[in-house]
């Protein structure tokens, strides 16, 4: 006899996205139509629900205005969805959609009309919280939210809003996420009538009053965390010392410290949202250039709102005393800055101003800021530094804001948004011929084009030189466009010594530029073995640019190359915390956990990158894993699938030398090392010297050969 089926019910937590139309009711039947189809479209184009359903980790309930969507695969899935589709109806206003989202118990059932179906309360909590919210709020339940409040990148982004009375007269709490991009920033219409206190959320709004009885609980919880501080203060003589890994604010703030917040844009035509970071960054620019101060790069801050509440937390994060505030407003050619020096830690006023200006005069009221800052800090200025800060780069304001385009996208580090950057620097060029930071940027930029797209390095690294080189003739004292040459000496020269020339010339003329420091450690110091000064370089980086993950992750990969295993686990977990999505930190986890022995770890590792980009490398390192483990015949097979991919991008010499090694034929290993040198592969190439996968060639007379090749002094760069 077949047994009986089961009575229990089997729940597992699946993580919600509820959407739907709001006023879909009021709207003509063709009407509706249209817009769910509109919307279906939207959804289903997002790259979190193609990952999912490319899984088989997505469950989808229909509904009549809109539906729910049910990722089993992180509880960050459905927040990124919501956000891509958030930015996405940006460009529908007609559609008016509100989101929202909670992780809870939900379960498959068969409904009356014996049709696949989904309950459980993961569902019903994501609709409360969703009916509490206007068109274009994506509004979280507050166990979603608490989720979120580990994750860095996040917490600008959330709002506590407090209870919500929904249908049936069940109360949900709830967070809102907005920032300029995406999200509704208003208060929801429920809300307003309700004057609930609450309490103040760690990472979001502004502050809420307390009654007397909370402030009597802080009183005691300060009585508290002082004597836990006495005790631990005693134990601290028994602490190990601070590792590579540890954050900034496990170190002593210095006074003259700073971190310039993204100023906010009040001009109503929303295209000088640019105009705004661009003066941001001219700040921040000037002021990197003084050698008594520390100052944050503009990657880190941009996690943050303009004006926060929680400014000593945001201090603490990066690392700094002071912080910057500021708004700008721009009508046709007048200019309104209004800015603010704040010790974060005091809450202290230090300095504020308006300037009212014409503008043209844009780059005087910039250099008079970082001036009045400088003074107020009490920081030495040297003469050589007082006229870098004077210096104006451009006459031209439209190219002024093109480059300030291109620099943007370009610190977004993917594949879309380099091209755009290259576009946006070539018509800044266009407009002034002799702007060198505009060069500067497009060599950067042709720099690292490779790495998020199928070009070829051979077409682009001679661009990133050639730009590199005019923006030096234009300024000497450039210090992007030294640094911008170094990365072309190592990638395209594979000339260590000539690369940390430039770098370090370019960390003379701005001592605060994270990427110098960042490329100084992660290239030629690495590639020549100096570990030390490699570790200490990307340290500093990471001092000044704390939330980016390119240079939290290379911190990593350094530490890596050092063979410190154990320290580059937790630097990569540091960055994947940062940033859960960033396939570089993730194939890297995994090559350290093939070093360390554990192949079934780094397999794992590279296939969560495999799910997050196509890049071919990855395809390699997962196939020579998989020889490594006994399967030979894996490596076989991806030499086979990257000749079919070489017919349409670039497949570099050095992966293939990676897949024959695994399989022990170091003949052809030694070939394809040997081609990568010839190809002038220098992002591969040029840690040959120090690589551990390249271990098993040590001692070969060929491979040490090579090896003086590539570290060995070269003539003086061609221009």
């Amino acid at each position: 006899m077949p047994s009986e089926p089961s009575s229990e019910v089997k729940f597992e937590i699946g993580h919600v996205l509820f959407i739907d139309v709001v006023g879909y009711s009021k709207l003509l039947i063709t009407g509706q139509s249209e817009q769910i189809q509109k919307l279906r479209e939207i959804v289903r184009a997002t790259e979190q629900f193609r990952m999912a359903e490319a899984e088989g980790k997505l469950l989808r309930l229909p509904t009549g205005d809109g539906g729910a969507l049910v990722f089993r695969t992180s509880a960050e899935a459905p927040v990124m969805c919501a956000v891509e589709v958030s930015k996405a109806l940006k460009n529908h206003p007609e559609l008016r959609v509100r989101m929202g989202i909670h992780s809870g118990p939900v379960n498959e059932v068969t409904d009356l009309n014996e049709q696949a179906n989904i309950a459980g309360a993961g569902i019903n909590i994501a609709q409360r919280v969703m009916d509490c919210g206007d068109a274009g709020h994506i509004l979280l339940s507050r166990h979603v939210a608490e989720d979120l409040e580990h994750y860095p990148r996040w917490q600008p982004f959330l709002h506590r809003l407090g209870d919500c009375e929904s249908k049936h007269g069940a109360r949900v709490s709830v967070v809102n996420l907005y920032s300029d991009a995406f999200g509704n920033p208003a208060l929801p219409e429920k809300l307003k009538s309700a004057r609930v206190e609450v309490p103040q959320f760690t990472t979001g709004a502004r502050p809420f009053v307390r009654s007397r009885m909370t402030i009597v609980s802080v009183i005691a919880l300060v009585i508290l965390a002082l004597a836990l501080t006495a005790i631990l203060l005693q134990k601290k003589v028994h602490e190990p010392k601070p590792t590579a890994t540890d954050e900034p604010s496990a170190t002593v703030i210095p006074p003259k410290s700073i971190a310039v917040l993204p100023f906010e844009s009040l001009s109503e035509d929303k295209s000088n949202a640019y105009f705004a970071e661009g003066v941001q960054d001219e700040i921040l620019t000037r002021l990197a250039k003084l050698a008594d101060l520390k100052v944050i790069s503009r990657t880190s801050t941009q996690h943050f709102k303009s004006t926060p509440d929680n400014l000593p937390q945001i201090a603490k994060q990066l690392g700094v005393m002071n912080v910057l505030e500021g708004s700008v407003q721009k009508v046709n050619d007048q200019v309104r800055v209004n800015v603010q020096l704040i010790n974060a830690l005091t809450d202290a006023h230090l300095w504020a101003e308006i300037y009212d200006r014409k503008l043209t005069d844009i780059f005087a009221v910039e250099s008079d800021i970082a001036k009045t800052i400088a003074d107020t800090l009490q920081a030495k200025l040297t003469g050589t530094e007082k006229q870098m800060m004077a210096s104006e780069p451009t006459s031209d304001m439209t190219a002024y804001e093109l480059y300030h385009k291109g620099r943007s996208l370009w610190e977004r580090r993917s594949g879309d948004n380099i091209p755009k950057a290259i576009a946006f620097y070539e018509q800044a060029i266009a407009r002034d011929p002799n702007y060198a930071l505009a060069y500067a940027g497009l060599a950067d930029a042709y720099a690292l084009l490779p790495f998020y797209t199928p070009t070829s390095q051979h077409d682009a690294s001679p661009k990133a030189k050639q730009a590199a080189l005019k923006a030096i003739r234009l300024d000497p004292n450039l210090a992007e466009a030294h640094a911008a040459l170094g990365k072309a000496l190592y990638f395209d020269e594979i000339d260590l010594a000539g690369s940390i020339r430039e770098y370090q010339r370019a960390i003379e003329l701005k001592p605060n530029y994270a990427t110098a420091h960042h490329w100084l450690g992660n290239d030629s110091l690495l590639g020549l073995g100096r570990f030390e000064e490699a570790i200490a370089e990307g340290k500093r980086a990471v001092e000044l640019d704390p939330l980016s993950p390119i240079i939290n992750a290379d911190l990593g990969v350094t530490l890596y190359v050092a063979r410190r295993y154990d320290d580059a686990v937790t630097q990569l977990r540091k960055t994947l915390e940062i940033d859960p999505t960033f396939y570089y930190a993730q194939y890297w986890l995994g090559l350290v956990f093939q070093q360390k022995g554990d192949l079934p770890g780094a397999l794992a590792q590279f296939e969560k990158a495999k799910k997050l980009s196509d890049d071919p490398y990855i395809l390699a390192l997962s196939g020579a894993a998989k020889a490594l483990a006994g399967d030979k015949s894996a490596a076989l097979q991806t030499l086979t699938d990257l000749d079919k991919i070489s017919q349409h991008r670039e497949v570099l010499a050095y992966w293939r030398a990676l897949l024959y090694l695994s399989v022990n034929n170091k003949e052809e290993a030694l070939h394809w090392l040997k081609q990568s040198f010839e190809d002038r592969d220098g992002s591969n190439i040029g840690w040959i010297k120090v690589d551990p996968l390249l271990d098993p060639l040590r001692g070969d007379p060929r491979f040490e050969a090579l090896v003086q090749k590539v570290v060995g002094p070269k003539t003086e760069p061609r221009e």
